[in-house]
């Protein structure tokens, strides 16, 4: 037990609860839904999750507070733990009493996290070290997002447009809204990605000198990427954010495209919309794993009978502190929230960590060039570098709804886990 490995596992948001990763992942059960459309109603299917992770490790689900079962006590409150640095001291000391108290401190550890849990991962992992002299064997960030600037749209930055425009063309591929489809999807997106960064790029620095005539040639070659029309790109001044091209995409069939994951789509009541205004594929499986999850739990487990489980802590996403005071450098002004230092410092003081990411080529909510981007330009020395591991998935930000992909999600967490942990 003292040297079997260990893992603690959660979900993003920020404020939501690890119920995706344990019910759809890697927990002991799994909840069946349907692949890239909506689940049908209760009874839902749960079965034995023959991709468990526990054959590997032992799994820590951790539910943050507010979320889950999880609640302040005492004087505290919820949403004095909602905030980056709030957030990471407090599961710090969770993970560091679960290790004391089980006798684990010898045992190969790791983290475990989705979409913000990526960006939580990076300053945990690197506060433990810190402060605990807790090293971890290595840290695998399922839908990475370390710079929240390379997903938000502010006036006047040009980046997220070309991050976007390699997962644009993922997704107008997948559902065919492409004059000339591709023979090779990812030649196609290797062309995307030189384009994104080369021509197209070059073409957002020109800002208002560029002419008529090559913003015109531009949006004919961004709407071969994009499936959008050259005339709806004309109008986007060549920038086309995420909740337009959600709604745009498919706007001729009536639909909106997903965001978590764009291969699935739902119905767009207002066909006059700029922006869409739900994700297709949050209410393609929410209930069937809030059911499944309530189900397991109380009937199986025998636990939390008279509790409610948050999925969601509510409210947290808006109250939640962005700020990191002592951890803004001597110059310039705050930026979007930014954990790449952290993550730098985590490999600079533990150089046999280990970092893997898993990239979801139809996931709009962290897109992969974005990810690319953010872990070529961390700054390591160059022999760091080979400590970390991209790999791919043909679904979106939870690969693991596509039964296929969850099979090779396990199969490379695993490996992930085998060469952390025999170095």
């Amino acid at each position: 037990m003292g040297q079997r490995p260990i893992s603690f596992v959660y979900n993003g948001g920020p404020g939501s609860s690890s119920i995706w990763l344990h019910m759809g992942a890697f927990g002991p059960r799994r909840v069946v839904t349907t692949d890239a459309g909506p689940t049908p109603p209760p009874p839902f299917k749960l079965v034995d999750n023959a991709d468990c992770l526990l054959d590997k490790t032992d799994l820590v689900f951790v539910d943050p507070v507010g979320t889950g079962f999880s609640r302040a006590v005492g004087k505290a409150k919820d949403k004095d733990f909602w905030g980056i640095d709030q957030d990471v001291k407090s599961l710090a000391q969770l993970i560091a009493t679960y290790i004391s108290r089980n006798g684990r401190w010898n045992s190969p550890k790791f983290l475990i996290g989705e979409s913000y849990g990526t960006f939580r991962s990076a300053a945990l992992g690197n506060y433990l070290q810190q402060h605990n002299g807790m090293y971890f064997n290595g840290i695998d960030l399922i839908s990475s997002v370390l710079d929240l600037g390379t997903i938000s749209f502010p006036p006047g930055n040009d980046m997220p447009y070309i991050f976007y425009l390699p997962s644009y063309a993922a997704t107008a591929s997948y559902h065919k809204m492409l004059k000339d489809q591709p023979a090779d999807l990812n030649a196609f997106l290797a062309e995307a990605r030189q384009f994104a960064s080369g021509e197209y790029a070059t073409a957002l620095m020109k800002g208002a000198t560029i002419s008529a005539a090559d913003k015109a040639d531009i949006a004919k070659k961004v709407s071969r990427f994009t499936g959008l029309s050259d005339d709806y790109i004309i109008k986007a001044d060549l920038r086309v954010n995420l909740p337009q091209f959600m709604v745009e995409l498919q706007r001729s069939r009536k639909l909106s495209t997903g965001r978590l994951d764009a291969r699935f789509s739902g119905p767009s009541p207002d066909l006059l919309a700029e922006y869409a205004d739900y994700d297709p594929q949050s209410t393609a499986v929410e209930g069937a794993f809030v059911a499944a999850f309530n189900s397991y739990v109380r009937e199986d487990l025998k636990f939390g009978k008279d509790l409610t489980y948050n999925t969601m802590a509510e409210d947290a996403g808006r109250q939640w502190d962005w700020k990191r005071p002592g951890h803004d450098q001597d110059y310039g002004f705050p930026g979007a929230p930014n954990v790449e230092a952290d993550l730098v410092q985590a490999l600079v003081t533990n150089p046999h960590l280990h970092v893997e990411v898993e990239n979801g080529l139809y996931d709009l909510a962290t897109p992969f060039f974005a990810t690319e981007f953010t872990m070529t330009h961390l700054g390591l020395p160059e022999n760091m570098q080979k400590n970390i591991t991209l790999q791919y998935y043909d679904a979106g930000h939870m690969m693991y709804l596509h039964e296929a992909d969850l099979s090779k999600l396990k199969t490379n967490v695993a490996a992930f886990l085998d060469n952390a942990t025999k170095q």
